[in-house]
């Protein structure tokens, strides 16, 4: 990836369009709101894709994130709350709780973020 600088933050293109980076949200997306969603759509799609090899029907998977940061250290990201809502009439808490064990591990976004940022899930089953 290359990113070049502009007048109010950075840019860079993919094949799908071009990505806006900036520290003021008014020219583009903060650098912590595309960390939050790499980890909170990583988990999600690999959710998806454990949900799919367990052949655990489901309708829909939403997550939403809270975020923590630390002011005194920069302003850092220290904690991220993943809530998963899945919708589906075969679930179980039991299964998506294993199903959550295996995402946690495979996750490439929170395996590299989990020794400096503290990842916690929790979930609802919505039938």
């Amino acid at each position: 990836m290359n990113f070049k600088m502009k007048e109010n933050g950075f840019e860079t293109t993919f094949e799908y369009g071009t990505l806006q980076i900036s520290g003021n949200e008014d020219y583009g997306f903060r650098p912590y709101q595309l960390l939050v969603s790499s980890v909170a759509v990583c988990s999600g799609g690999v959710l998806r894709k454990v949900l799919e090899r367990m052949r655990l029907p489901f309708d829909d998977i939403q997550v939403s994130a809270d975020v923590k940061r630390d002011e005194k250290e920069a302003n850092k990201v220290t904690h991220i709350h993943l809530h998963f809502t899945i919708a589906g009439k075969e679930l179980t808490n039991e299964k998506v709780e294993k199903a959550l064990v295996v995402t946690r591990k495979n996750c490439s976004m929170v395996q590299s973020v989990k020794d400096s940022i503290e990842i916690t899930e929790s979930f609802e089953i919505k039938s």
